[in-house]
Formats: C-alpha cells, sequence, structure tokens
C-alpha cells in the first residue's frame, strides 16, 4: 500500500485581479455625454451639476463638457457632517 502522508491545506491561494477603480478623469479635462468620470465602491464621491451616479455608484457625464472637483459638506444619517467631493460637468 504506498500513499503519501497527508499535507497541510493553504489558506492564502486565492488571487482576484484589480478591480481598476478610481478616478478616469481629472479636472480640467473634456468629457463627452456617457463618459466614466469616476469608478468607486460606495459614494465616496457625489456627482453634481451635469453628473450623475449608476447603480454601481460609477459617476457619468449627464452632458458634454469639462469635468470639475470640489468639496461640500454632506450631512450623514447619523446626523454628523462631513466633507465629501463633488464632481461636476460645466
Amino acid at each position: 500500500m504506498s500513499h503519501v502522508k497527508a499535507g497541510g491545506t493553504s489558506k492564502n491561494n486565492h488571487d482576484s485581479p484589480g478591480q481598476r477603480l478610481g478616478v478616469k478623469l481629472f479636472g480640467g479635462e473634456k468629457v463627452k455625454t456617457g463618459q466614466v468620470i469616476v469608478r468607486q465602491v460606495g459614494q465616496t464621491k457625489r456627482a453634481g451639476a451635469g453628473a450623475f451616479v449608476s447603480r454601481n455608484y460609477t459617476i457619468h457625464a449627464a452632458k458634454d463638457g469639462v469635468v470639475k472637483f470640489s468639496t461640500r459638506r454632506v450631512r450623514l444619517f447619523s446626523g454628523k457632517s462631513v466633507s465629501r467631493s463633488e464632481v461636476s460637468v460645466v
């Protein structure tokens, strides 16, 4: 009866590709309608005028123009006020 003794199991052998998240077009760059400006998980950046958020929180341009980043205060569910980046197309 030839056999191999039991080897240990490895726990750290999963590897998944990156999701390619982040800012795709920065402030001052030209953008066309429907183009992706920011890919994000959750709403870390908000959509302002001329931009809209899709189902997976990706921010797209709603019209042709130039990308503009600014900050604004947002009230959380707990009542706390925090600053968040706002992406708009002007």
